[in-house]
């Protein structure tokens, strides 16, 4: 039940000027209950548009912090043993943040991975 654009646009036309409910919109690949919800949005509020989000915005993954974060992992490239962990680095960063975002600035932004030396053991 995926509604295009023009479908939307067309329900938003004919709904408001000609009355037209569900029943005159029944067509092959639209279910009842999918035409039901975009008319009652339609007649809430006017359009069949998404509205604005009212929850707070994300503000972690923002470039500053990103930068900030890339500065503090890539500082200890040609030092060995001196690595700092994902929790060292949230607190080092100077606004709150969490050990999940850092890993994500790590992997996704930055498409770095953490390796670690294995021993590993002969078999004879």
């Amino acid at each position: 039940m995926a509604f295009i654009a023009e479908g939307k646009h067309v329900i938003t036309f004919l709904g408001q000027n000609k009355h037209y409910g569900a029943k005159q919109f029944l067509h092959k690949t639209w279910s009842r209950s999918g035409l039901d919800k975009v008319i009652r949005k339609i007649d809430r509020t006017g359009t069949s548009k998404r509205l604005p989000s009212s929850v707070r915005p994300r503000t972690a993954r923002t470039a500053d912090k990103i930068e900030e974060v890339e500065t503090l992992v890539l500082s200890q490239e040609d030092l060995p043993q001196t690595h700092r962990t994902h929790r060292q680095i949230a607190r080092e960063v100077g606004r709150p943040i969490s050990q999940n975002s850092v890993n994500c600035f790590v992997k996704k932004d930055l498409r770095l991975t953490s390796m670690k030396q294995l021993n590993v053991e002969h078999m004879n």
